[in-house]
């Protein structure tokens, strides 16, 4: 008899197949070579988060013996065996194009080596560079009865090192000792091209350390060298009501995240099974096991890649942002803003407008106050210099400052005392509600009156990842909006009666009850017989009520197609459930993260922008915005985005009803690659 799907995709499940797609990223030799070298870093970076959060919360749930399954019908211990079957098949995978790829780079010249193959100029270039570089950096760290088992630091490389005595016997118990490959040190090591060769070549700085280990231990003799690494539990606990400082209790929680319980163990293959069983008795591993024919870690790539001139033939052609063309209209924004709703598409479209805007703010007499949430912000923001400014020219600026944004929180935590420096008032949002709404409020005095001006976002104020992230931002002066604006910031930074927002969706108070009341119109003009038709993008989906609500709304007939990059546990085509949903997913060149919502509405088309995923943790704990789009020019352009997503035969997958996805069959003999596409949007903007 064959057994039924559960209505609903494990969110975990889906996340490993998410991952596998960016890997077929790195498969695709349609894709330029040092594109798929950096997607082979991301997959390796992806795994290490979900292995520190995802797998390490599946794991403390089977400690604390619990059996009951989740509403896709997976008990902990259930889930924890798929998940790690599917992620070893992954990884043998990656490593796999691992090897294809860097053989394509040996072919134009880009050669990661083994020391042997060096020849004898060269290695005398590596040993004076160890000796003079690395060797001083360097501390071997030994294990015996004096000395315990040292803390092995969470996603850093080690070496396991198993020596003896120059005088031993064979029969004694070999040494042992670790020695940390120094991450302040570069992973590759670039050495001196042979004679009259154009070729770029590199040795990895494990592979060097290696090669002079001996170096470490006078009077012993190394006889088994083998690189491993740990992943330790990276969720942060916090007891935010019992915290009096919560940017105190934030920073004893990182610095307890190198003590994290060991989640995952990766070693190299055919390390010696002494060394091996070593680690896994100290470091308490039994299972989550990871054997790597390759170098361990390969988000070095990423750097590795950025860092080789030249090579454009090997490179996405360039992309340079354009300036929203509405602002070269004039010097000043607040005037374009007050004619105007202004759409802006990252990252075709430049942040440095955001920037321009808080810049001119803060230096504008007119403007009284600034108020804007930060959740992730880059190394170098211009956004919080010029907030800065603004509060140093006596403008009342009000930050709020996520310092709960997973591994993000040591930065916004020095974000934070800067800006408190400067005067700014810097607030840590509500207890138990991470602030994941990206809204900037300006606050001016018009000719005596005061006007609003508001930026809504779908992604964070963060100009590096503006950069590479396909995101929406919305400027507008509609009184409407700015009224909510004001409201939301009212609500978050001091004490505020429930608001009936006019515009906006806010969670956790209402914003799961208006999308369902949106989907419902939908389905009663299904029901009577209306055209009914929903388009919805975002980056996850994984709440049940929401995915029951569109289960409904299929039901009685309306269309549905739905734009999920990452986990949908959505279970589309299956008949008399959801034979009406689509679900396709886009992993390209830009990381697809606008949140965007379409809605028919008996030809009264609506659209949203909006900083939500439908997750249960965005609906329900989080603070989060979504806000309509007013200007019909504007919501035209929108709707013009989704449709390019979904036309898109080239990156596009489809989810099956089995759980896994398919690419989108071509549908003519000229590819469409909706990111292509995209970077006509002056041309669909109506800049000629």
């Amino acid at each position: 008899m064959t057994k039924l799907l559960s209505p609903y995709v494990n969110r975990d499940l889906s996340w490993i197949e998410f991952n596998r797609r960016v890997l077929e990223e790195a498969q695709d030799t349609r894709n330029p070579l040092l594109e798929r070298a950096k997607f082979l870093s991301i997959v390796s970076s992806n795994l290490d988060e979900f292995m520190s959060v995802r797998v390490a919360g599946i794991q403390d749930q089977m400690r604390a013996g619990l059996t009951k399954t989740d509403f896709t019908g997976y008990t902990p211990a259930g889930l924890w065996k798929r998940l790690i079957k599917r992620a070893t098949s992954m990884v043998f995978e990656q490593y796999r194009t691992y090897r294809e790829v860097t053989r394509c780079l040996a072919k134009e010249g880009i050669c990661i080596r083994a020391v042997d193959e060096l020849n004898a100029t060269q290695k005398k270039a590596v040993s004076d560079y160890f000796h003079e570089i690395v060797f001083p950096v360097l501390t071997p760290m030994a294990v015996d009865q004096s000395r315990p088992f040292p803390l092995v630091h969470t996603k850093e490389l080690y070496l396991a090192v198993l020596l003896k005595r120059e005088d031993a016997t064979d029969e004694e118990e070999p040494l042992f000792a670790i020695v940390q490959v120094p991450s302040i040190l570069s992973r590759y090591v670039p050495v001196q091209g042979r004679i009259n060769s154009k070729k770029q070549e590199f040795v990895l700085l494990e592979d060097v350390i290696e090669q002079f280990i001996d170096t470490l231990f006078n009077g012993y003799m190394p006889f088994a060298v083998h690189p491993f690494r740990l992943t330790r539990n990276a969720d942060l606990t916090l007891n935010e009501e019992g915290a009096e400082d919560l940017l105190e209790e934030i920073e004893k929680e990182l610095r307890r995240r190198r003590w994290g319980i060991p989640v995952r163990l990766e070693v190299a293959k055919g390390m010696h099974p002494y060394a091996l069983e070593t680690l896994r008795d100290e470091l308490e591993i039994e299972d989550n096991l990871f054997e790597i024919d390759g170098p361990l870690d390969l988000s070095f790539l990423l750097r590795f890649v950025g860092s080789l001139p030249g090579y454009d033939n090997l490179r996405y052609e360039k992309m340079e942002p354009v300036y929203p063309r509405e602002f070269d209209e004039s010097d000043d924004m607040f005037e374009i803003i007050r004619q105007r709703d202004v759409l802006m598409y990252h990252p075709y479209e430049s942040f440095e407008a955001v920037n321009d805007f808080v810049l001119q703010a803060a230096y504008d007499s007119d403007v009284l106050a600034i108020k804007m949430t930060l959740y992730r912000v880059s190394g170098q923001s211009a956004l919080v210099q010029a907030l800065a400014k603004a509060a140093e020219a006596g403008k009342q600026v009000t930050v709020v400052v996520e310092l709960k944004a997973r591994f993000d929180e040591e930065r916004n935590i020095a974000w934070a005392r800067q800006l408190e420096k400067a005067g700014c008032h810097v607030v840590y949002g509500l207890v138990g509600l991470k602030t994941h709404a990206k809204i900037l409020l300006v606050v001016r005095r018009e000719q005596g009156t005061l006007r609003r001006y508001v930026h809504v976002g779908t992604g964070n104020y963060n100009d590096n990842t503006a950069t590479l992230y396909t995101d929406i931002g919305l400027f507008t002066a509609h009184p409407v909006i700015g009224g909510d604006a004001s409201a939301l910031f009212n609500e978050v930074t001091g004490y505020s009666s429930p608001y009936e927002w006019k515009a906006f969706g806010v969670a956790p108070t209402d914003l799961r009850e208006k999308l369902f009341r949106l989907i419902d119109r939908e389905r009663d003009n299904a029901l009577a017989g209306r055209k009914a038709h929903i388009i919805a993008k975002m980056n996850s989906l994984s709440n049940q009520d929401m995915i029951d609500k569109l289960y409904e709304a299929s039901q009685a007939g309306v269309k549905i197609d739905l734009i999920v990059r990452g986990v949908c546990c959505l279970r589309p085509g299956v008949p008399g459930r959801s034979e009406n949903i689509k679900v396709f997913s886009i992993v390209d060149r830009y990381l697809e993260h606008a949140r965007v919502m379409y809605f028919y509405n008996g030809g009264e088309e609506e659209v949203y922008l909006s900083s939500a995923d439908w997750m249960t943790r965005n609906l329900m704990k989080r603070i989060e915005l979504m806000c309509p789009v007013f200007d019909p020019g504007l919501r035209m352009i929108l709707i013009n985005m989704l449709r390019l997503n979904l036309e898109d035969d080239v990156k596009a997958r489809e989810l099956k009803p089995s759980g896994l996805y398919e690419p989108v069959a071509s549908r003519s003999d000229t590819p469409f690659r909706s990111q292509f596409e995209a970077k006509k949007i002056q041309l669909w903007k109506g800049h000629a």
